[in-house]
């Protein structure tokens, strides 16, 4: 929304933020080791919140949240941490603040207020980088999104930092769970490298998505065939380093959703007494304004009659992504001042989802 309504941006670090918090409950603690007190039975009353004591992050919110209903913000219905004023919005992510206005002095003057009230806090750039994915500006009009630091430690882990790099990041069969294939003999740990290309997957490589839920399943109990598709992903990793997600100016807001879903695609793949051979898989993927937003692709837990059901079942699951998300947006149209550009009919935003299953789409629309 941000690089939409080109606004600037900033983080804002709490230093040692819970301890800013006065603790309102008569609360003691030991003395920690190596201290001493005037007796044996001497103990500490907390005056402040402490790191680890089981209310902390809870009194420092409280306190943040009254502080900033003070300032004349307002919170997301929709998303606790979103919170709105005019021309300025802020996320707030534990002991962080990403904030967005139209202007610098808004940012500044925002965090002056906050440092009158008490708080202590740095203020730091822009988002250039933040978890580990780096925000790369193209031009005025697009940023691209990428994690090469992410990319490199997993090629370095899995010893393939030297290999040709593949084209794709899956075969086209699926992937079974292979019960009669050879034990998994890698020197990697195998849910140590499924959780860094979830971490990869889900933040700027919807490209993977597909074949990151296919190995994630064996993570209990894998086998050589999975570390082999594993590496096949790492591979294909190597050969686009630089690869990511690009997000771009927009001159209308706009939600698409497309989902499909396959009918029992592990059939003949996992054995016959298996539950999962009877399994379908179903995935979505939203975009606002033309820009990937979240996707997803995982097995359906039920088990579906027929392909209508797999693909209603992976529509009814997209949607109840989709609509938060919308309600969230028009949220915001309400509450910040968007530029005469955008186009916004009505203060809604235009929302279509893309379903290809003509049974799918009769049971969609059959009001009974």
């Amino acid at each position: 929304m941000s690089i939409i309504l080109n606004w600037p941006t900033c983080s804002i670090d709490f230093a040692n933020a819970f301890v800013q918090a006065t603790n309102p409950k008569t609360t003691y603690m030991k003395i920690p080791l190596g201290f001493r007190g005037s007796t044996k039975n001497t103990v500490l009353k907390l005056l402040k919140s402490l790191y680890g004591h089981n209310l902390a992050p809870r009194l420092f919110f409280n306190l943040l949240f009254k502080s900033l209903t003070t300032l004349n913000f307002i919170q997301s219905l929709y998303e606790k941490c979103l919170w709105y004023r005019d021309n300025i919005f802020i996320i707030i992510f534990v002991d962080d603040c990403g904030i967005s206005a139209k202007t610098e002095a808004l940012i500044d003057e925002l965090i002056a207020d906050l440092e009158e009230m008490g708080f202590k806090l740095t203020k730091e750039s822009t988002f250039a980088e933040f978890l580990g994915i780096q925000y790369t500006k193209i031009d005025s009009n697009h940023v691209h999104l990428t994690q090469e630091g992410l990319i490199k430690k997993i090629l370095e882990a899995a010893g393939l930092t030297n290999n040709n790099p593949n084209k794709l990041p899956a075969s086209k069969d699926p992937l079974g769970i292979d019960p009669d294939g050879k034990p998994f003999n890698e020197k990697w740990n195998y849910p140590s490298f499924i959780g860094m290309l979830l971490y990869l997957s889900t933040n700027t490589r919807p490209d993977i998505a597909f074949a990151v839920s296919q190995v994630a399943r064996f993570t209990h109990n894998p086998k050589l065939s999975h570390g082999m598709a594993v590496k096949m992903i790492v591979r294909y990793l190597k050969g686009t380093i630089s690869k990511g997600t690009i997000v771009k100016k927009a001159s209308s807001l706009q939600l698409d959703c497309f989902c499909d879903a396959d009918f029992a695609g592990l059939y003949s793949q996992d054995p016959h007494t298996s539950l999962s051979s009877a399994k379908s898989r179903g995935a979505y993927i939203i975009k606002l304004s033309g820009c990937p937003l979240i996707w997803k692709s995982q097995l359906i837990p039920t088990i579906c009659l027929s392909t209508a059901e797999s693909e209603y079942y992976a529509l009814s699951q997209s949607m109840r992504v989709l609509l938060p998300i919308r309600s969230t947006l028009i949220e915001m149209i309400n509450n910040i001042s968007f530029p005469s550009h955008l186009k916004v009919f009505n203060n809604q935003i235009t929302t279509t989802t893309h379903e290809d299953n003509t049974s799918a789409n009769y049971i969609n629309r059959n009001p009974t």
